[in-house]
């Protein structure tokens, strides 16, 4: 595709050039896509306080017509402009195009659309039972509010539904809203910002800011004017967060790591069981918090299991994200690829076995999908994140061994059971400790879920009424009934 330039932000309703810029790079090619705005510790201050305005000043917060009428435009505009996002997200994000036909572009575009018809019927008052105290008796109720101004910080991984999962509900909500895109994928973030410009919703109500600096970030979780702050990225980057957004005990919402496990009964169908884990883990080259990178095999059924998985692993096409008939494309970045290789090379030192992969692909930033067996449970590929193409391999000795290994992480974002007893699977899954869990291919993934984690994955709940709920606050009043 030709160069892009996107090199404004778009702050209280204008899009403003800020004479730096920040380069964005086709991690299939290594080449430049094109730049996009690098905005300054300044700028992140204009777009607060044009958001803390039209929040105090304006009727975003109260006016819920306005907002679903909003919401409706943006959903349309979004439509409208769909295409051109799908090519600069298969170009710059290195989404395959049967991504963006999914979870990278037009299932996000739908978020809006569940939280604009949901805001038409969703209670913002609620009554309580009247109560009599010292002889006089008392009619409560509760209203919902918005939470305030609210800092979205997202990751680049799939960068259109980070920022509609995170938009849609605090703008139904009534907050307002600075959206920090992530500085590999700028120009994706930047025309959402220009889309959201032309869509109709009032200035300052969504600011949209692309930066390679860190000060901007600390600036969004710090300032006073911010009431809430919602992140989705590294546990790393979230604790830090957390940190400091404490100093002035800010609300957050942190979606962050997952180590997920795929648990295969004894029972299950192995052929279904080894499809569904080689593609899973190939899915947009493994960069995907959810994807169950730890498959757990009965020992007794190991071999058998893992040549079936190698065999499939040997079936996923990888190559351009722009050919319909490629389904994994590249990692992010060189800098990602030699993580994921590093970590492939220190499990192999450590007595993982290679089954298969292993090695980058050039030209680009392409990896190999990767098996690995005789994985310790304990170990770095067995416990930290790689978000790559790599699937680790562990045993298991009988069920109650298998939920504990699945359970030994610091992370419980997702996971899966595999069995030919929906029963059998139905009790393995409700004793996970992860926030998601899908049974014997079930996936849960939509507008309506509620996504996140427990442990180390996070905080809160993104998308279904508990998304919209984690932007509102609730009050409780109270009269002397007549």
């Amino acid at each position: 595709m030709p160069v892009q330039e996107s090199t404004r932000l778009l702050i209280d309703g204008r899009l403003v050039e800020t004479g730096r810029t920040l380069e964005s790079v086709n991690p299939a090619t290594g080449e430049t896509v094109g730049a996009a705005a690098d905005a300054g510790v300044e700028e992140a201050r204009a777009a607060i306080v044009a958001a803390r305005r039209a929040f105090d000043t304006t009727a975003w917060a109260t006016d819920v017509e306005l907002r679903v009428r909003c919401l409706d435009q943006l959903h349309k505009a979004l439509e409208e402009n769909k295409e051109r996002l799908r090519e600069l997200t298969i170009a710059e994000v290195g989404a395959s195009v049967m991504l963006t036909q999914g979870p990278q572009l037009d299932h996000p575009i739908e978020i809006v659309r569940y939280y604009a018809d949901l805001l038409r019927d969703y209670p913002l008052t609620e009554d309580l039972p009247d109560v009599e105290i010292r002889g006089q008796k008392h009619r409560r109720w509760i209203e919902k509010e918005a939470a305030g101004v609210v800092s979205a910080i997202i990751a680049y991984n799939f960068p259109n539904q980070l920022a509609l999962a995170k938009l849609a509900p605090a703008l139904a909500a009534g907050c307002t809203v600075v959206l920090k895109g992530a500085p590999d994928t700028p120009l994706v973030t930047g025309l959402l910002g220009e889309i959201i410009a032309e869509s109709g919703i009032p200035a300052g109500v969504v600011n949209v800011l692309t930066s390679s600096e860190v000060a901007v970030g600390e600036i969004l979780t710090t300032h006073p004017d911010v009431d809430m702050v919602t992140f989705t990225g590294s546990t790393a980057t979230g604790k830090r967060i957390m940190a400091a957004a404490s100093e002035t005990v800010k609300k957050t919402f942190l979606e962050l790591g997952g180590k997920s496990a795929m648990i295969v009964l004894d029972d299950a169908d192995f052929t279904a069981a080894a499809l569904m884990s080689a593609f899973m883990v190939c899915s947009h080259a493994g960069q995907g918090c959810a994807i169950t990178t730890r498959l757990l095999v009965p020992r007794e059924r190991h071999d058998e299991i893992v040549g079936l998985v190698a065999d499939f692993m040997g079936k996923v096409t990888v190559g351009d994200p722009a050919d319909p008939r490629t389904f994994m494309g590249p990692l992010i970045s060189a800098k990602q690829r030699e993580k994921v290789h590093g970590m492939v090379e220190r499990a192999v030192a450590d007595g993982a076995v290679l089954v298969r992969g292993g090695k980058p692909i050039d030209p680009g930033f392409f990896y190999e999908p990767t098996l690995l067996t005789n994985v310790d449970a304990d170990s770095e590929i067995a416990q930290d994140e790689v978000f790559g193409p790599v699937l680790a391999v562990i045993t298991y000795e009988d069920d109650d061994d298998a939920v504990r290994i699945a359970n030994n992480s610091v992370f419980g974002l997702s996971g899966g059971v595999m069995s030919g007893s929906e029963e059998r699977a139905l009790g393995i899954a409700r004793r996970l400790r992860s926030g998601t869990v899908g049974i014997n291919g079930g996936n849960y993934f939509a507008a309506d879920a509620p996504f996140g984690g427990y442990k180390q994955s996070g905080i809160g709940r993104e998308s279904g009424v508990a998304g919209l709920e984690e932007f509102l606050e609730h009050k409780t009043l109270a009269v002397i009934a007549k």
